[in-house]
């Protein structure tokens, strides 16, 4: 007989050997262990409705939403759906422009020191962005800062063909601009609906950065309604983390569906690459400044020359002033149509036409939103006593970018 010992290293071999060659079975031949048959399918009450069928019930599939779970690598498309949707109306631009070569080499102290004072000859400067056809008629959206101050500007649409484009009109203070090419079966992009948008939602970032050609990247909504940034004049930025570097501005941001959401124009750098920390104009804001610019040739905004500032708890306390939201008028243009109204510095501004203000940017966007010539009830207080004037609202005067 043979010991325990011996008995017991032959089962722990036996069981071994059996476990290896499940493994392998498991990893190269995995059909080879599928049970079929009855025993293997699932009950057919899983597959069938929970109620039964009646001609009096209709039941109607909702449609199916493009959500995070669909852009990853489990979904059927994930994001080529939307590069797809989206890329072809993504175009890359090339500007160009001619300077002098004093206006950049003889202003530097160290140069003139060295070189003395060089004959100006003509030089060639050129710098890329990107842009979004919106229209049939060859309308593209871009950033203001691609394009301003260029002789010439070049747009390379993603399916190889180039065209020359004009500048239709700008608007430094939000650093949107409107060129438009000609062109036939010309590629569109499709508008958002901005009230649908929340922090969380995936975002494709299309552009030309660094001038590599058309690069599509992935990432989030991380906020919205983003301003103080000290970017524009005007700012309501979405923030995202899909990269954006030098040469994506006025590209497209756009969600799962391959519609546009905002267009690229800044984000947050130490050295110029992309640290997470992008931001887009939202289509709202786009939407319509184009459509002013098309059909007006420019943006009209309304203006009362008043310098606000935020009133914060602590210079409510130190003013004494009873209310802690509003803004403090720190100037008045003279002659503007706040000085006409009777508005003086040190006034709180709470309300305008009745709807109240609570920080510097809702004041500036509320007034610019005014129409020119129309009368405006503008609510303060002065010396914490409440004042209601009537201010003649005047067109804003056209500003640089800074």
């Amino acid at each position: 007989m043979l010991p325990i010992r011996n008995l017991w290293l032959i089962f722990s071999q036996t069981v071994t050997v059996l476990l290896a060659i499940l493994f392998i079975i498991t990893t190269l031949k995995p059909e080879w262990l599928k049970r079929t048959g009855p025993l293997g399918a699932l009950p057919s009450s899983v597959s069938q409705p929970l109620l039964p069928a009646s001609p009096n019930v209709v039941v109607q599939q909702a449609p199916h939403t493009r959500t995070l779970a669909d852009t990853t690598a489990g979904g059927s498309q994930g994001f080529a759906y939307a590069a797809k949707v989206a890329a072809p109306a993504v175009v890359n631009i090339f500007t160009s422009k001619q300077v002098r070569s004093t206006e950049l080499r003889q202003q530097d102290p160290f140069f003139r020191y060295f070189f003395g004072d060089r004959t100006p000859r003509e030089e060639n400067i050129s710098s890329l962005g990107s842009g979004v056809i919106v229209s049939a008629d060859g309308y593209v959206l871009t950033n203001n800062h691609v394009i301003e101050g260029a002789d010439q500007i070049e747009i390379a649409l993603n399916d190889g063909r180039k065209a020359q484009a004009k500048v239709v009109g700008t608007d430094p203070e939000t650093d949107l601009a409107v060129i438009k090419i000609e062109g036939e079966d010309l590629p569109l992009i499709t508008f958002s609906q901005p009230e649908q948008m929340q922090v969380g939602d995936a975002v494709l970032a299309i552009g030309n950065p660094f001038g590599v050609g058309q690069t599509v990247t992935a990432g989030i909504v991380s906020a919205l309604g983003r301003s103080h940034l000290g970017i524009n004049i005007f700012e309501n930025f979405i923030q995202t983390d899909a990269a954006i570097n030098l040469g994506n501005s006025g590209g497209a941001l756009v969600n799962a569906n391959g519609e546009l959401l905002g267009i690229n124009t800044a984000i947050y750098s130490r050295d110029g690459g992309s640290l997470g920390i992008g931001f887009a104009i939202p289509v709202s804001t786009a939407r319509q400044v184009m459509e002013q610019i098309i059909t007006r040739g420019q943006v009209v905004r309304g203006y009362i020359g008043v310098d606000p500032q935020d009133l914060s708890p602590a210079l409510s306390a130190a003013l004494q002033i009873k209310v802690t939201q509003g803004v403090v008028i720190r100037g008045v243009v003279p002659n503007g149509p706040a000085d006409k109204a009777g508005i003086k510095p040190g006034d709180v501004l709470i309300a305008i036409n009745n709807k109240a203000v609570k920080d510097n940017v809702e004041v500036l966007n509320t007034v610019a939103a005014l129409s020119p010539g129309k009368s405006t009830s503008l609510k303060v207080l002065r010396n914490n006593e409440p004042l209601e004037l009537s201010v003649i609202v005047a067109k804003r005067p056209p500003a640089q970018r800074r």
